[in-house]
């Protein structure tokens, strides 16, 4: 039994220190730094919720080497920030695999960088495992992995190893409630392409102000059997694509794409796996009747 221990602790050991190179302390906040992945060459991924200011990065390589990192870009909702680096001896790219080679209460360890630059771990297992999901604000997250470990302060940023070795995602606190989750090297990798070609997400929208409402009996007659409810249409963005959709205030929006519209997790849910430019068939009640209509998704105005 004690080999078999002293052979798994040696394993978990080698793992840690063939991703070392890979891993790296972000200084983007004041007093405690996150930690980051070199995800490419010239780039490094961290959470975005530890990068406090745009510029004045430093990237802590180990051994007490720094360097100077600039903010490529961001994205708040999937707590995603993307940096660029001058290229290094003192790093490397890891080896990465698809989160689907998770299996519930596989055991995996996170890694991370403290404010001196040594590699902390934090061992565990998966806790739970769902297929592609939202965040609830229109932004795809294409596995959820819960972990059932102590994502330490400053592990932020790190990866996640599965039980090869391989960086499976990246490991945040600043998502899910604060609960340890993953996000998966795919959503990572879709998210620094897009960053690195536009500096910015686009992200999808309808402009409308909604309120999911209840049907009455007369109504349910007009719609697809079982369709309870929809979305009431409060405000129309003038010029938006549910303005050029002809949709006004007043409507009731009660399928988008063949599915029924309850409510605001529904809508936000099929704009995380649409992109600005397709278009969405959607089913309206308007003065008690049922009108199709076509709507050209657009991407969301900057702020």
């Amino acid at each position: 039994m004690s080999s078999i221990v002293a052979e798994f602790s040696k394993e978990l050991s080698g793992f840690a220190e063939g991703a070392e190179r890979s891993v790296l302390a972000v200084w983007a906040r004041h007093r405690l730094p996150s930690s980051g992945i070199y995800w490419r060459q010239g780039v490094v991924v961290t959470a975005e919720h530890a990068v406090k200011r745009d510029d004045e990065i430093s990237i802590l390589l180990g051994q007490g080497k720094k360097t100077v990192a600039k903010l490529a870009g961001r994205d708040r909702v999937a707590d995603i920030a993307v940096l660029k680096v001058e290229d290094s001896n003192d790093v490397a790219v890891p080896a990465f695999t698809d989160s689907s080679s998770l299996k519930l209460a596989q055991i995996v360890l996170a890694l991370g960088r403290t404010r001196t630059g040594n590699l902390v771990a934090s061992a565990g297992i998966i806790g739970g495992l769902s297929e592609q999901t939202s965040t609830g604000r229109s932004v795809r997250i294409d596995r959820n992995i819960r972990l059932d470990l102590r994502l330490y302060p400053g592990f932020s940023g790190g990866p996640l190893l599965g039980s090869d070795g391989k960086i499976v995602g990246m490991n945040t606190n600043g998502l899910g409630r604060g609960r340890p989750i993953t996000i998966p090297v795919s959503t990572v990798d879709r998210t620094v392409n897009e960053i690195l070609e536009k500096g910015y997400i686009a992200r999808p929208y309808l402009g409308v102000a909604v309120q999911p409402v209840i049907l009455p009996d007369s109504l349910r007659t007009k719609v697809r059997p079982g369709t309870r409810g929809g979305l009431m249409v409060l405000h129309v963005e003038s010029g938006g694509p549910a303005d050029k959709a002809g949709i006004l205030m007043g409507d009731t929006i009660v399928e988008l794409s063949g599915k029924p519209a309850l409510d605001l997790e529904d809508l936000h849910d099929l704009l995380s796996f649409t992109k600005a430019g397709e278009s969405l068939e959607a089913a309206i009640i308007r003065s008690n009747t049922v009108l199709q209509v076509k709507l050209t998704v657009g991407e969301r105005p900057a702020r």
